[in-house]
């Protein structure tokens, strides 16, 4: 029968909480960036509804009449559809423009996402995103 000595018990151990150390962070930047997959589908949603509605009435909506005319696009509270996210629209006076925010919603895990805190879409279909700061993060957040 093989036993261990204390030295390769501890370089066992050693080893395990290295991975660990390594692992545990990537896992938890991986579930953040799922997260923020919610937003980025959220936003596209909202501006396919747009298209379709500028298309029928040559100006884009507001929430209540997007809300009407795409009941996918924004839900009743306009949050995007696992909840992580919370949906705002503006629009311009003369409603010939538009943007789309997914804003982070304050829940376990998500809080901590400071990196890519709101993203945004236009009609143009530019996206925007900034961190808790309001740097940009444009091209971190939206790949």
């Amino acid at each position: 029968m093989k036993r261990f000595t204390i030295t390769e018990m501890l370089t066992a151990l050693v080893v395990v909480v290295v991975i660990a150390a390594v692992a545990v962070p990537m896992w938890h930047t991986h579930q953040l960036r799922i997260r923020r997959q919610d937003a980025m589908d959220a936003l596209r949603a909202v501006q396919t509804a747009q298209d379709e509605y500028f298309g029928k009435h040559a100006r884009y909506a507001n929430e209540a009449q997007l809300r009407a005319s795409a009941p996918q696009a924004l839900t009743g509270k306009a949050l995007s559809a696992r909840g992580y996210y919370q949906l705002t629209l503006r629009k311009s006076d003369d409603d010939l423009t538009y943007s789309a925010a997914a804003r982070v919603v304050p829940l376990e895990g998500q809080v901590a996402d400071t990196r890519c805190v709101e993203l945004r879409i236009d009609q143009n279909g530019r996206r925007f995103a900034v961190d808790a700061d309001g740097v940009d993060r444009s091209a971190d957040c939206w790949r």
